[in-house]
This record gives structure tokens, sequence and C-alpha cells, in this order.
């Protein structure tokens, strides 16, 4: 695909794209609303509300949303459990490394921007991924990075990896990372094993498909 050559970076979003995360995310959720003797969520739930950053989610699953009386509280319980986490049920996706390590051996530099609180997405993407990633931004609206699909941690990893917007593409998982990508006027390569459907995706503007992490080897 003609639009998808002679880049030399890849912008990967984290959750159901490199990491499936929604097991920890869910005990994460469910310690939070237990916290308050809410009623816990079910996985699917918890997976149609991610893709927006912890605040989101919370409000998502909270009784009263955004306005629930234990909103901030909720938001500090659920980073103090996922933070925490002993025996992680987080995993890479079947095919990930092997593609990462090929974009390494062809020389791509390789970024990270998730919604993921920034502390946890730097760790997560040390843990399981080491010297294949070379930055990755979480959300840290402190310094100024505001969640996707604002494009300033897509500018921040280009700043870092000393990269341009025109020789850059963004994989993703979710109608966000589409956004984030026309918002950053980059190329979008969806991919269907995380938390969103093909039919939504087509019907949030995606065009680009992959079904496999290594087919994205073929578009570039």
């Amino acid at each position: 695909m003609e639009k998808l050559k002679n880049k030399d970076t890849v912008i990967f979003d984290l959750d159901g794209t490199l990491l499936d995360t929604v097991d920890d995310l869910l005990d994460s959720v469910n310690y939070a609303l237990s916290s308050f003797d809410y009623p816990n969520k079910t996985k699917e739930e918890v997976r149609l509300a991610v893709g927006m950053g912890v605040s989101k989610l919370m409000a998502r699953v909270l009784p009263n949303g955004g306005s629930d009386a234990n909103f901030t509280e909720a938001i500090n319980k659920f980073k103090e459990f996922y933070i925490n986490i002993k025996k992680s049920k987080t995993k890479p996706y079947n095919g990930v490394i092997k593609l990462l390590e090929e974009l390494k051996k062809r020389k791509y530099k390789i970024g990270v921007v998730s919604n993921k609180f920034d502390r946890a997405c730097k760790i997560q993407c040390d843990e399981f991924f080491g010297n294949l990633i070379d930055f990755a931004q979480g959300e840290d609206e402190f310094a100024g990075i505001i969640r996707k699909p604002d494009p300033s941690g897509v500018y921040k990893v280009l700043e870092v990896l000393n990269s341009d917007i025109k020789s850059s593409f963004f994989i993703g998982d979710s109608e966000v990372d589409i956004q984030t990508a026309q918002n950053a006027k980059m190329p979008c390569i969806s991919v269907l094993w995380g938390f969103k459907s093909k039919e939504f995706l087509i019907q949030n503007g995606a065009e680009i498909f992959v079904s496999d992490p290594l087919e994205i080897l073929d578009l570039i």
C-alpha cells in the first residue's frame, strides 16, 4: 500500500494492540468497585469501556458515572491495584514480539502512545518489550500530554525519536486510534484482534485492516 511505503517510524497503541490487558483491567476495575461495595463488572463490560484513559473508564463503570461521590478515590484505587499487580494476566498478543523484532531488523523506530496513565504505560512497555520499544508515552496531563485522540502524545514520540509525521504511521485497535492518526495527519492500520469489531471500526473510518501482526510486514 503506497501510503505506508517509505516510512521509518511506527507508533503503536498499547492495550488491545500490543498487549492483551483486559483481564488485569477487569480485576483492577472490580477491586476499585468492591472498595465501595459497588457491583462488579463483567469482562465484556470492561472491554467495551476501555480506550479513553482511566478517568473515562471509571466514569463508565461507576454507578453514578463521573459525578459519583467516590469518583476520584475510585480512580486512585484502580491505579493502586493496577500498578501493583504481582501475578499479571497481561501478555503480548501472538506474533507481536516477532513483529517488533522484524521491524527492528528493518531499522524502524518504534514508539507507543497509550491512554493508560504514563507510569503504567512505561512500566509495561519495559517489562514486556524492553529495547524493542524506543519510547513509550502514556497520558500525563501534568506534562501536557492529553489522552488520545489528542495528538500530543504522538508529537512527543516524534520529538523524542527525531522523526517526522510524513515518515510515520499509526497502528491501533479502536476508533480513538483512527481519530488520533487523523488528528496527527498520518496513516492508520487497524488491527482486528483487539477490543473493537471490524464493523465498528469501518463505521468509524478505518480503511486498512490486519488480522495477524505479521501481516503488517506485507504492507510496509
